[in-house]
Protein backbone atom coordinates (compact mmCIF):
# COMPACT_ATOMS: atom_id res chain seq x y z
CA UNK A 1 0.00 0.00 0.00
CA UNK A 2 0.97 3.46 -0.26
CA UNK A 3 2.02 6.06 2.25
CA UNK A 4 -1.33 8.55 2.91
CA UNK A 5 0.94 11.16 3.40
CA UNK A 6 3.31 10.95 0.29
CA UNK A 7 2.36 13.67 -2.29
CA UNK A 8 3.29 13.34 -6.11
CA UNK A 9 4.79 16.20 -7.80
CA UNK A 10 3.80 17.10 -11.03
CA UNK A 11 6.54 14.96 -12.81
CA UNK A 12 5.42 12.30 -11.31
CA UNK A 13 1.31 12.27 -12.10
CA UNK A 14 2.55 13.05 -15.36
CA UNK A 15 4.11 9.95 -15.52
CA UNK A 16 1.12 8.05 -13.61
CA UNK A 17 3.66 5.72 -12.07
CA UNK A 18 3.99 5.34 -8.18
CA UNK A 19 7.45 6.46 -6.15
CA UNK A 20 8.40 3.01 -5.50
CA UNK A 21 8.44 2.03 -9.56
CA UNK A 22 12.15 1.14 -11.04
CA UNK A 23 12.98 3.92 -13.10
CA UNK A 24 13.73 3.38 -16.48
CA UNK A 25 16.37 4.99 -18.68
CA UNK A 26 13.71 7.53 -20.00
CA UNK A 27 12.60 8.60 -16.53
CA UNK A 28 16.01 9.66 -16.18
CA UNK A 29 16.68 11.09 -19.07
CA UNK A 30 13.28 13.38 -18.52
CA UNK A 31 14.88 14.21 -15.38
CA UNK A 32 18.04 15.40 -16.31
CA UNK A 33 15.84 17.15 -19.57
CA UNK A 34 14.10 19.31 -16.40
CA UNK A 35 17.31 19.95 -14.54
CA UNK A 36 18.85 21.12 -17.72
CA UNK A 37 16.22 23.08 -18.35
CA UNK A 38 16.11 24.38 -14.02
CA UNK A 39 19.87 25.37 -14.70
CA UNK A 40 19.96 26.84 -17.76
CA UNK A 41 17.13 29.50 -16.36
CA UNK A 42 19.52 29.97 -13.45
CA UNK A 43 17.49 27.91 -10.89
CA UNK A 44 20.53 25.87 -9.55
CA UNK A 45 24.53 26.87 -9.17
CA UNK A 46 26.47 24.66 -11.43
CA UNK A 47 28.02 22.30 -8.41
CA UNK A 48 24.10 21.52 -7.12
CA UNK A 49 23.11 21.41 -10.90
CA UNK A 50 26.10 18.24 -11.44
CA UNK A 51 25.16 16.97 -8.08
CA UNK A 52 21.48 16.12 -9.09
CA UNK A 53 22.40 14.98 -12.57
CA UNK A 54 24.86 12.88 -11.08
CA UNK A 55 22.19 11.40 -8.45
CA UNK A 56 19.41 11.24 -11.30
CA UNK A 57 21.78 8.96 -13.38
CA UNK A 58 22.03 6.54 -10.00
CA UNK A 59 18.02 6.86 -9.02
CA UNK A 60 16.22 3.47 -8.61
CA UNK A 61 12.79 4.62 -8.37
CA UNK A 62 10.75 7.41 -10.35
CA UNK A 63 10.70 8.65 -6.41
CA UNK A 64 14.00 9.30 -6.31
CA UNK A 65 13.87 11.02 -9.46
CA UNK A 66 10.84 13.30 -8.35
CA UNK A 67 12.24 14.33 -5.32
CA UNK A 68 15.60 15.73 -7.56
CA UNK A 69 13.14 17.85 -9.95
CA UNK A 70 10.34 18.81 -7.30
CA UNK A 71 11.61 22.27 -6.74
CA UNK A 72 11.79 22.95 -10.53
CA UNK A 73 9.12 24.07 -12.98
CA UNK A 74 8.76 20.77 -15.09
CA UNK A 75 10.63 22.50 -18.18
CA UNK A 76 11.46 25.92 -19.42
CA UNK A 77 9.38 28.30 -17.87
CA UNK A 78 7.27 30.96 -20.52
CA UNK A 79 8.99 34.05 -21.64
CA UNK A 80 6.11 35.99 -20.15
CA UNK A 81 4.28 36.26 -16.79
CA UNK A 82 0.91 34.59 -16.36
CA UNK A 83 1.25 32.50 -19.66
CA UNK A 84 1.10 29.07 -18.51
CA UNK A 85 2.59 26.35 -21.50
CA UNK A 86 0.75 23.89 -22.31
CA UNK A 87 2.08 20.41 -21.54
CA UNK A 88 4.22 19.14 -24.00
CA UNK A 89 2.94 16.15 -25.87
CA UNK A 90 5.43 13.53 -27.63
CA UNK A 91 5.10 13.57 -31.30
CA UNK A 92 4.61 9.78 -30.93
CA UNK A 93 1.09 10.04 -29.09
CA UNK A 94 -0.41 12.72 -31.32
CA UNK A 95 -3.61 12.20 -33.12
CA UNK A 96 -1.92 11.31 -37.05
CA UNK A 97 -2.77 14.72 -38.95
CA UNK A 98 -5.69 14.06 -41.39
CA UNK A 99 -4.51 13.16 -44.93
CA UNK A 100 -4.04 15.81 -47.45
CA UNK A 101 -6.35 15.27 -50.23
CA UNK A 102 -4.84 14.94 -53.58
CA UNK A 103 -5.37 18.05 -56.10
CA UNK A 104 -7.09 17.47 -59.31
CA UNK A 105 -5.01 17.18 -62.06
CA UNK A 106 -7.11 18.90 -64.48
CA UNK A 107 -7.74 22.12 -62.11
CA UNK A 108 -3.78 22.08 -61.90
CA UNK A 109 -4.28 22.09 -66.06
CA UNK A 110 -7.08 24.60 -66.00
CA UNK A 111 -5.28 26.99 -63.81
CA UNK A 112 -1.66 26.60 -66.29
CA UNK A 113 -4.04 27.12 -69.16
CA UNK A 114 -5.59 29.94 -67.76
CA UNK A 115 -2.30 31.75 -67.12
CA UNK A 116 -0.90 30.85 -70.31
CA UNK A 117 -4.03 32.75 -71.94
CA UNK A 118 -2.03 36.16 -71.43
CA UNK A 119 0.90 34.87 -73.92
CA UNK A 120 -0.47 32.81 -76.35
CA UNK A 121 -2.73 35.97 -77.00
CA UNK A 122 -5.89 33.66 -75.52
CA UNK A 123 -5.23 30.40 -77.54
CA UNK A 124 -5.35 28.54 -74.33
CA UNK A 125 -8.83 29.93 -73.22
CA UNK A 126 -10.85 26.92 -74.27
CA UNK A 127 -8.73 24.44 -72.98
CA UNK A 128 -8.88 26.48 -70.12
CA UNK A 129 -12.44 26.61 -69.48
CA UNK A 130 -12.73 22.62 -70.51
CA UNK A 131 -10.16 21.26 -68.17
CA UNK A 132 -11.92 24.33 -65.53
CA UNK A 133 -15.68 22.41 -65.84
CA UNK A 134 -14.27 18.84 -65.67
CA UNK A 135 -12.14 19.35 -63.02
CA UNK A 136 -14.85 20.87 -60.91
CA UNK A 137 -17.10 17.85 -61.69
CA UNK A 138 -14.23 15.33 -60.69
CA UNK A 139 -14.18 17.24 -57.45
CA UNK A 140 -17.17 17.42 -56.57
CA UNK A 141 -17.57 13.61 -57.10
CA UNK A 142 -13.91 12.48 -55.22
CA UNK A 143 -13.58 14.81 -52.75
CA UNK A 144 -10.15 15.77 -54.26
CA UNK A 145 -8.17 19.38 -53.93
CA UNK A 146 -7.75 21.98 -56.34
CA UNK A 147 -11.11 23.88 -56.33
CA UNK A 148 -9.23 26.92 -56.42
CA UNK A 149 -7.07 26.02 -59.19
CA UNK A 150 -10.30 25.05 -61.28
CA UNK A 151 -11.82 28.03 -60.52
CA UNK A 152 -9.01 30.50 -61.69
CA UNK A 153 -8.68 28.56 -64.72
CA UNK A 154 -12.17 28.92 -65.33
CA UNK A 155 -12.04 32.96 -64.94
CA UNK A 156 -9.00 33.34 -66.89
CA UNK A 157 -10.16 30.88 -69.47
CA UNK A 158 -13.32 32.60 -69.79
CA UNK A 159 -11.85 36.14 -70.01
CA UNK A 160 -10.39 35.30 -72.54
CA UNK A 161 -12.85 33.90 -74.71
CA UNK A 162 -14.59 37.05 -73.79
CA UNK A 163 -11.63 38.98 -74.89
CA UNK A 164 -11.51 37.08 -78.38
CA UNK A 165 -15.43 37.24 -78.70
CA UNK A 166 -15.13 41.07 -78.33
CA UNK A 167 -12.50 41.50 -80.78
CA UNK A 168 -13.76 39.55 -83.42
CA UNK A 169 -17.18 41.60 -82.89
CA UNK A 170 -15.56 44.80 -83.34
CA UNK A 171 -13.39 43.47 -86.01
CA UNK A 172 -16.70 43.16 -87.72
CA UNK A 173 -18.40 45.65 -87.31
CA UNK A 174 -15.30 47.80 -88.55
CA UNK A 175 -15.84 45.79 -91.61
CA UNK A 176 -19.66 46.30 -92.23
CA UNK A 177 -18.89 50.06 -91.32
CA UNK A 178 -15.95 49.85 -93.95
CA UNK A 179 -17.88 48.09 -96.81
CA UNK A 180 -20.64 50.24 -96.24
Amino acid sequence: MSNPSWQPVPWQQAQGSSPSLLAAHADRERAVDVLKAGFSEGRLPQDEYERRVERAYKARTVGELALLVADLPQGPSSMQPGVTMAPMVPRTFMPAPPPVPATNGKAVGAMVCGVLTTMTMGLTGIPAVILGHTARAEIRRTGEGGEGFALAGLILGWLSVAGWAAFLALLMLLELSASS
